[in-house]
């Protein structure tokens, strides 16, 4: 008998592990969340607002939406969320790149679900127009997934200091 509660004990030790949040550089900030489907005795099934300053990108913040499952799967965390992610990027201040940055680096990652699913936000320069491209996807290991969001910030003076220029920082 104690050779069961063992296992089981192990076991949920072992599925709280890998439903914990992949390690960012930074967690999001929550907005709100607005109700989409009422549950009666399980948590209901929202989308998300969150916020996230890029950690390599002084002076740009983004903004994404994500539905979130209710229900019981939901409610234990092994719930594999939708793809669908809307994306929104903005200057908020003085732009300062941190460090010479590739095209495609990610600037956040989260898993979407128990094992197989996770979202990443990337960003790139587009250096004729000097504008940061931000993407928002998620992929999984087997099959991947065409749903996709885009956001542009062009780079502006903010102050008396002309903006950097992206392709400076691009290797």
């Amino acid at each position: 008998m104690k050779s069961v509660r063992f296992a089981l004990a192990a076991l949920g030790l072992a599925v709280a592990a890998l439903a914990a949040p992949v390690a960012s550089a930074q967690e999001p900030d929550l907005i709100f969340k607005k109700s989409t489907v009422w549950k009666l005795l399980t948590p209901d099934d929202k989308l998300a607002v969150y916020g996230i300053d890029d950690p390599e990108v002084e002076g740009v913040a983004c903004h994404f939406t994500v539905p979130e499952r209710g229900g019981v799967k939901g409610m234990f965390g092994v719930a594999e969320e939708t793809s669908d992610v809307s994306l929104a990027c903005r200057q908020v201040g003085p732009v300062k790149f941190k460090r010479q940055l590739d095209q495609g680096d990610e600037m956040f990652r989260e898993r979407r679900s128990l094992f197989f699913k996770k979202m990443q936000i990337v960003r790139g320069c587009d250096a004729k127009r000097n504008v940061l491209v931000y993407m928002v996807y998620t992929d999984r290991i087997i099959e991947g997934s065409p749903k996709n969001s885009t956001s542009s910030v062009p780079l502006m003076p903010w102050g008396p200091e002309p903006p950097p220029r992206c392709a400076d920082f691009v290797k």
